[in-house]
């Protein structure tokens, strides 16, 4: 692999850009606009989770050798779709509008982040990892 790319950087780069691609295609195939809200949350999360699950390693890894900021913008392409969905839940009363967008949209990113950590250390399962994800976004996400 090494002769391909220059640095483990770059390989990083390429492993975690195509893990994007991959979920946007994903997430994209979802047709999201035609659930309700907490319906294409549900489903984003199920779909999203898996993907994330599957790069739980590379996620580390990048995170020691890319840092925080650079891999977070790796995944503004994925996270449209969350933007999107938050926009329309927003518009539509069903979720909070007293905090923005743009923290809501961080702040799922963060929960998505920390289940995989809870998962690597033993503390959640993989599979109980959605159903939990669902249940807490969806109490940050609807208004009080």
């Amino acid at each position: 692999m090494y002769s391909h790319f220059a640095t483990r950087e770059l390989l990083l780069e390429a492993v975690v850009r195509r893990a994007v691609v991959e979920t946007d295609q994903l997430l994209s195939a979802l047709d999201l606009d035609s659930l309700d809200d907490d319906d294409a949350l549900e489903r984003l999360v199920q779909t999203s989770w898996p993907m994330l699950d599957r790069h739980r390693k590379v996620r580390l890894a990048a995170l020691e050798h890319l840092g925080t900021t650079p891999l977070r913008e790796y995944h503004d392409a994925a996270f449209r779709h969350v933007e999107e969905l938050i926009a329309r839940g927003q518009e539509n009363g069903t979720f909070r509008t007293d905090l923005s967008r743009e923290w809501l949209v961080a702040t799922l990113y963060a929960v998505l982040h920390a289940a995989a950590d809870e998962v690597d250390a033993g503390r959640l399962t993989s599979e109980a990892a959605p159903a939990t994800l669902t249940k807490t976004l969806r109490s940050v996400l609807h208004p009080r």
